[in-house]
């Protein structure tokens, strides 16, 4: 099984491109607020729309409900990143800048007016970051402190349009969700019979789990459409190895742990307001509380015989639920071009005592831009994103050693997408 998973995940990254060797991060927690330039530009709104093949991430059902025969999407986000990070041993503020390519694929195609399917690769979770710091003691000095945790889904989906209610759709999607786990740096050990030790950590772990959703769309009127979507919990049985450099000595473990990844829920509303003018509000439910409690980590068989032979190690999150509120306005200018604006808010599910530079995931407020044409049969779609949330002051970490005591944290982003989309056939 870890030859198959691992030949899965290779096969992946040479289909993916540049996504993995890279990293990517956060809006809502660690989730992206979209997944395509199209939703990107009006605020991440599109549970109640059909005008993009993105849907088969956040509302399979309206693939029934698209223009055309057939539609394909070719597109990618470039994901910029501006951290802030001080504590007693780094009293001035350190930075990290980075840019992280997110690409998406997407293809869905009515065989009849009840049935249409759908294909297609997103990455809507993930985090990354890269820190020069000053160590804490014993390992003083310049040292690295590096992240990188991704879900990617790779989606097949089906929706169905009853012939006597053809203004109601349902859909689903089911797949693998492909999820890697990186950290390296400085840390204190959490769990007896190590709690306390402090060393220099080189996690690794991967592995494929299942994803799955449900959703529903309905056309009120000519003018108005509500969407539901459900989409799973996505567990991932993952396996790799720890390495661990400390006053025992150097080792590595086996390291076996499930990574969680949270369900959502969420309701969408989209309105023509005039012939040319769209407006359109999501609102989003995401079940942190239960993904990202602790992650539990199992090492067994170290090289080294002066370490424990078993050590459970818990990394302390505590993340709570969040509620997702998006908004988007489009108008079509005409002969083809199309601007669109958004804003999203959201509360940010980490814990004060529990954030880190692994995961500076506090971003509250996204503020977004989009402009489309038509080019050689192509709808050409670009985004601006920039999100941003509140400085964070932490006082008492809830890590074992005060590695993070005293620590501020300030984050934002720049997200900047891109997008093709063609619609084959006319209904």
């Amino acid at each position: 099984m870890r030859i198959t998973t691992r030949t899965i995940l290779t096969a992946f990254c040479l289909a993916a491109g540049p996504f993995c060797s890279e990293k990517l991060l956060h809006a809502d927690g660690i989730t992206l607020d979209g997944v395509s330039a199209v939703s990107i530009g009006r605020g991440g709104t599109n549970l109640g729309f059909a005008d993009n093949t993105s849907i088969l991430h956040d509302n399979a059902a309206a693939m029934g409900q698209i223009e055309g025969d057939a539609m394909l999407q070719l597109g990618g986000t470039f994901l910029f990143t501006h951290f802030d990070y001080g504590d007693a041993d780094n009293t001035q503020q350190r930075s990290q800048n980075q840019m992280y390519p997110i690409p998406e694929i997407g293809y869905v195609e009515r065989l009849s007016d009840q049935w249409a399917l759908g294909v297609g690769v997103y990455t809507p979770n993930g985090f990354g970051s890269i820190y020069n710091l000053e160590g804490p003691v014993p390992f003083g000095g310049p040292q690295v402190y590096e992240s990188f945790g991704s879900l990617t889904k790779v989606l097949i989906g089906a929706s169905y349009t009853p012939e006597d209610y053809d203004f109601l759709s349902i859909g689903g999607t089911l797949g693998p969700g492909l999820s890697f786990v990186n950290l390296e740096g400085p840390y204190t050990l959490q769990s007896a019979p190590a709690t306390g030790l402090p060393s220099l950590l080189d996690l690794g772990v991967d592995g494929v789990g299942i994803t799955w959703s449900a959703g529903l769309s309905c056309r009120l009127t000519d003018r108005t459409t509500v969407g539901f979507s459900y989409l799973s919990q996505v567990e991932v049985d993952a396996d790799g190895e720890v390495g661990l450099v400390s006053p025992l000595g150097q080792t590595y473990y086996n390291a076996e742990t499930k990574v969680t990844w949270p369900r959502s829920f969420g309701g969408g509303f989209r309105h023509q307001l005039t012939r040319n003018t769209v407006i359109a509000t999501d609102v989003i439910w995401y079940n942190w509380s239960d993904a990202f409690d602790t992650l539990e980590i199992n090492l067994s068989s170290p090289t080294n015989a002066g370490y424990p032979p078993n050590v459970v190690e818990r990394f302390p999150l505590n993340w709570v639920d969040t509620v997702s509120t998006r908004v988007g306005v489009e108008h079509r200018l005409g002969c083809g071009h199309i601007v669109r604006a958004g804003y999203v808010h959201h509360k940010s599910p980490i814990p004060y005592d529990t954030i880190t530079p692994w995961i500076p995931g506090a971003l509250e407020h996204a503020f977004s831009l989009g402009y489309g044409f038509d080019w050689r049969g192509w709808q050409v779609s670009t985004a601006y994103m920039y999100s941003f949330g509140p400085t964070v002051e932490v006082g008492t970490s809830a890590f074992v050693g005060g590695d993070f005591d005293q620590s501020i944290h300030r984050n934002r982003t720049h997200a900047l997408a891109f997008g093709f989309t063609r619609t084959f056939g006319a209904r």
